[in-house]
């Protein structure tokens, strides 16, 4: 089932540009940094009520993030739903037959991630997490 929106994601040019208004300025607390090589971002998770806000800084301008930003400029890139049972939500997508970006979860910022396509979801990047204690 799905719990509550983890996250917002939202795409900068540089993660420490992007920390210096999301952090210093709107005062939101950073839970957690680092580059996932794999998706080819650096990325920050800050921590605003019960939800979160994900910076993401592409490292490649040809993968998704770096195509994104090179054609918005940054901004709103996709919207986080906690889970406490991801296969268990891509089993329930399938069934629907929403189209998937991924077809088994994998890992991420956030936890365990996978994402549905955005031709499924009206043009929205949705996103599901199901996070690890670490």
């Amino acid at each position: 089932m799905l719990r509550r929106i983890h996250h917002v994601g939202v795409v900068v040019p540089n993660l420490d540009e992007g920390l210096r208004f999301w952090r210093d300025a709107l005062g939101l607390y950073l839970t957690k940094s680092e580059t996932i090589a794999d998706q080819g971002v650096r990325a920050a998770l800050l921590k605003v009520g019960e939800s979160e806000i994900e910076l993401l800084e592409p490292l490649n301008p040809d993968n998704g993030v770096g195509k994104f930003l090179a054609r918005h400029g940054g901004g709103l890139h996709h919207v986080c739903f906690e889970t406490d049972d991801i296969d268990r939500e891509l089993e329930v997508a399938r069934g629907k037959n929403i189209q998937l970006i991924d077809q088994k979860a994998r890992r991420g910022l956030a936890g365990m991630i996978c994402f549905l396509h955005p031709k499924a979801t009206r043009g929205v990047l949705v996103e599901y997490a199901q996070p690890i204690d670490e």
